[in-house]
This record gives structure tokens, sequence and C-alpha cells, in this order.
């Protein structure tokens, strides 16, 4: 995977497509040879009609004080600090390269560790088999003062003065707010929304005046103290399947209000994410499957 060429004067560079609960990324080895798409050129390999079709673009770069370094490139060509499900996917894909049941990751929202863990029982894939995989990511404490989000100006992070709707009768209001690397809005509903709401609310809020560097917009329905039904807008990506990064905000707001334990099932569209919130450390921990679809070429 860590190797270019030249064909007809168009450069090729492997990829793999792999998706951590149905949030799929185009995943380059840039260890030994740069890969730095430029927007157009991301938003390309993303594009679902004519490119690869991925939720994000991933390039494993090296780092001077991690096993590797994670770029990021959303859908819309946009550069974004980190995301969760990606951490795992490249987590596996380092342990398998390095044989090491632990690796440490770099992002531009941090440092996180990733580590092996059992594979589903029963699921009858071969041993470290990607479909059989789950990993764990450390995504540090969440920040939850206001300027490190960040917001606009000052207020509480524990319901955010932002709603949709009349001024006395709102549809969703006085969302959580969380960064876990990136930020987040969390909107705590009493049933799961369909499509059109998310794309419509989401969008909405996605670039709202409130969050200077935009914003990952959160639908939660907590169904139980230790379970959590999500649907999130991503920042740049839209709808996705799953948002590991969303799933950790999830949990952290909601146990914020007193709807949940330090831990949660989170189920999203593609699976599901067990996140812990650890009292000890104040980590928030994810543990999910990663998955190889396929592999090929990338031409420019």
């Amino acid at each position: 995977m860590n190797r270019r060429a030249y064909i007809h004067g168009v450069m090729s560079r492997p990829f793999v497509k792999m998706n951590g609960a149905g949030n799929d990324f185009v995943v380059v080895n840039a260890l030994t040879a740069p890969f730095t798409p430029d927007a157009d050129q991301a938003r390309a390999i993303a594009d679902r009609a004519t490119g690869q079709g991925c939720d994000q673009v991933i390039a494993i770069a090296p780092s001077d004080r991690a096993d590797a370094f994670m770029r990021v490139w959303n859908a819309d060509g946009g550069a974004v600090e980190t995301c969760g499900n990606a951490l795992r996917c490249v987590g596996w894909l380092l342990m398998q390269a390095n044989g090491a049941d632990r690796v440490v990751i770099d992002t531009l929202g941090g440092l996180t560790t990733a580590w092996r863990v059992p594979g589903r029982v029963g699921s009858g894939d071969p041993e470290g088999s990607a479909s059989a995989a789950q990993v764990k990511v450390d995504m540090g404490a969440p920040r939850l003062r206001w300027d490190e989000i960040p917001l606009a100006e000052e207020m509480a992070t524990f319901g955010v003065e932002l709603q949709i709707g009349p001024i006395d009768a709102p549809v969703i209001h006085t969302p959580g707010a969380v960064s876990m690397g990136n930020p987040h809005v969390v909107f705590f509903m009493d049933h799961t929304p369909d499509d059109g709401f998310v794309r419509g609310s989401g969008s909405l809020i996605e670039r709202h005046p409130l969050f200077p560097e935009g914003v990952n917009v959160g639908f939660a329905h907590v169904l139980a103290p230790d379970r959590i039904r999500l649907r999130v807008w991503e920042r740049g990506a839209g709808l996705t399947r799953a948002c590991g990064t969303g799933a950790c905000a999830a949990l952290s707001a909601a146990h914020r209000r007193g709807l949940t334990g330090r831990s949660a099932v989170v189920e999203v569209d593609g699976g599901e994410l067990f996140i812990e919130w650890d009292a000890e450390t104040d980590h928030v921990l994810m543990t999910g499957p990663v998955e190889i679809e396929r592999t090929g070429m990338l031409e420019f």
C-alpha cells in the first residue's frame, strides 16, 4: 500500500476502502510517500456517483510522537481534526502491519491509543480478519468549556441557547455541547428522527454563527440508562451511518443530564458502538467493529 505509480502521466495510489459501523473511508498509506489531496481531489474521491464514494478520505502519515499521524478530509473536501470510526480502522491496519495489540495515533485533535479486542463471538470469520475485528480507542477527556468546543460566546455547555422552531414551541432546543477533538451539539428527543428531519435541521445548525468552526449535530433518543439511539449530521459530510466522536459526545452529554450512566450502547444507523466515560481517568473509550470492503487504485 506504500507505492506510487505513474501511468500515462496520471499519478496512481493504492487505497483500502473500509468502514466502522457503516461510516466509510478511503484510506491511503502516506508513511513513505506524501498524500495531500486538495479540496477538489478529496471531493472527487468521496463522490459516490463518480468517485470511490466515502464519508471521509484518510491518510496514514508519519509522526514523530506516535505510530502514525491520521489526516482526515470530509466529503466536502475540508480537512478536519479527527474521526472516531476512522481511528478504529487505522488502528486495526497499523496493528496488523506492526503485529501489535496496541498503537498510538496522532491527529489534529490530539493523541489517541487504539487496542485490539476479541472479535464477534460465533461470527465465523477467520481470526485476525477485519470483519471479525473489534477495536477500542481512547478518545481522551471530553472538552466541556465553551471556548474549548468552541462557541462564539460564553455560555453553559450543559444546555446551549439554541433552538429550531417557534420561540414559544420549539421543535428541538437546548442541546448539550461537547468537543471530542471536534465540535458537537447533541439534541435530546423523545423519538428517533427520520432522514428529512436530520438533513433539514442538521444543515441549518452545522454553520450556525454560534459555532465559528462549524459543528457536528447529533439527535439522540435515550432508550434506557444504558442505551441510546443516535443519528448524526456530520459537518462537511452530511448524514452518515455512524459517527464515532458523535457517539462519544452523545454519551457525555446524556450522562451530564442524568439520562444515562457512564456507559451505554449507542445504536447508529450502521451498527452499535459501546461508549464508556471512565470516572477515574475522565477519558471516553469507544469500542466497535471495523471492516475492509475492497482495495483499489486512485488516479489523479
